[in-house]
């Protein structure tokens, strides 16, 4: 056994976190992850990314485990959390954690619904699985470090949410130390993903990468260590490890540090725009512009934004609309807002007014924007044709820790979304329930709500 024991001492955290109560604020948090995460879903299912994960799912056919969320396939709880997960990252809606760039909603929250599921859980215990999660896929991160990550042309995203799903899942299987040591294994020996996905024009391939992928493996390794596959004990010590085996310089205390008090959950941003999160900050300073001085089409002669040089090369001119900064950015001028239907919309990336506006708008990757402590700042500078020019600056964008969304900000997005594909009854019966979880004696309850007969 290491000194450190890392295993072993995350693994027993792992059984214990079961019966800790969480603070109210973290399950309210909590809360808000797992409703903004469904809604990520349930609009996510009639994309691109959703479709062909429907088409997949169908055609496994599987024991009924648990609900692939908008049709009327129930199948494994493999092939759910992986059609879930996909929908849940078929677009930008999903929660970020701004530090390590993980998203940690796409992946934990499908894995946990489809393990409750299969398991007969209770809201509680999805609270706790999902909180949990949150925790380890983060953590993972931290752990490795995101950058060295990305430096072996790895993706951090990828890397880290089969971490977070293996939390989840573990925790819903109700494993016990062994139990926990072998699901992280397991876990260890599926964690892939490469930086290529930047290259996936259509979002398909991304949302297998950032989620699809990571909640399949977490859900296996879960369920394969319940069943009693034997496994390595010490994954995360040792010669071989997973850590040392993924970055050159780990720090694997980052693990087990602050387990119990720290919770990841709170530290995500949730994102009010549907759009790639580099461009969450420049479009709320742009919008808030629009408002305070008139803007508008025939009144601007020039915008330039200036976001942290990382995130710029993120969204510059991408080909997909709703990563695309410049034609974002365009289209809020035209319109003074952007909706979900309008950032997906090719139609719109291709329309002669918006293209025209698009001309206008210039992106700069601005080293000194390059902050730990605000990671996806962006400034707006606006010259008008009266030769005025208005700047704003959005250094925290809405849905962030340091500016956070309240409970009614986070159910109004969720309407939103889920609205036009569930319709009002269903959907305000999903809110209702999610805002009350501890109350569901068992999370199959919402099985209704979140189901589409025919899809």
């Amino acid at each position: 056994m290491s000194a450190a024991d890392i295993t072993g001492r995350l693994a027993r955290y792992m059984v214990e976190a079961r019966e800790r109560s969480l603070p109210p604020d973290v399950a309210r948090e909590a809360r808000h992850r797992i409703l903004d995460s469904l809604a990520a879903m349930v609009s996510g299912a009639h994309l691109k990314p959703g479709e062909m994960a429907i088409k997949y799912a169908r055609a496994q056919g599987g024991v009924a485990e648990a609900t692939v969320v908008t049709t009327d396939i129930r199948t494994t709880a493999v092939n759910a959390a992986l059609a879930n997960a996909m929908f849940a990252h078929a677009d930008e809606t999903d929660d970020f954690h701004p530090a390590t760039k993980a998203h940690p909603g796409c992946c934990v929250v499908p894995t946990a619904l489809a393990m409750a599921e299969r398991e007969g859980r209770s809201g509680m215990e999805l609270l706790k699985a999902v909180t949990l999660g949150y925790d380890l896929c983060c953590r993972f991160l931290l752990a490795l470090g995101a950058d060295l990550v990305r430096a072996t042309h790895r993706s951090a995203e990828g890397t880290s949410s089969t971490m977070g799903s293996v939390g989840a899942a573990a925790s819903l299987a109700r494993l016990d130390e062994k139990g926990m040591r072998h699901a992280l294994s397991y876990a260890a020996q599926q964690i892939s993903g490469i930086w290529s996905w930047v290259r996936d024009a259509e979002h398909v391939e991304k949302a297998f990468d950032f989620s699809g992928m990571g909640a399949r493996n977490g859900v296996t390794a879960a369920i394969m260590a319940q069943m009693g596959f034997s496994g390595v004990w010490d994954v995360l010590d040792g010669e071989h490890n997973v850590l040392i085996a993924l970055s050159t310089d780990p720090k694997p205390e980052e693990m087990v540090a602050g387990l119990g008090s720290r919770y990841f959950v709170t530290e995500t941003a949730i994102k009010p725009f549907s759009v790639g999160y580099p461009i969450q900050a420049p479009l709320d300073a742009l919008l808030r512009l629009r408002r305070e001085h008139g803007l508008s089409v025939d009144n601007v002669e020039r915008i330039v934004v200036r976001l942290p040089e990382d995130g710029a090369r993120v969204v510059n001119d991408r080909a997909m609309p709703d990563v695309n900064c410049q034609h974002i950015i365009a289209l809020a001028l035209v319109e003074g807002t952007v909706s979900f239907a309008d950032s997906h919309s090719y139609e719109r990336m291709a329309d002669p007014k918006v293209r025209a506006v698009k001309e206008r708008v210039q992106l700069i990757a601005d080293r000194d924007l390059m902050d730990p402590a605000a990671p996806r700042s962006g400034r707006v500078e606006v010259t008008l044709r009266d030769g005025r020019t208005v700047s704003h600056f959005t250094r925290h964008a809405p849905g962030t820790t340091e500016n956070p969304m309240d409970t009614e900000s986070v159910n109004a997005k969720a309407r939103l979304l889920m609205a036009p594909v569930l319709g009002a009854e269903q959907t305000e019966g999903v809110i209702r329930r999610v805002n009350a979880l501890e109350a569901l004696a068992d999370v199959r309850e919402l099985r209704p709500f979140l189901a589409r007969a025919g899809h």
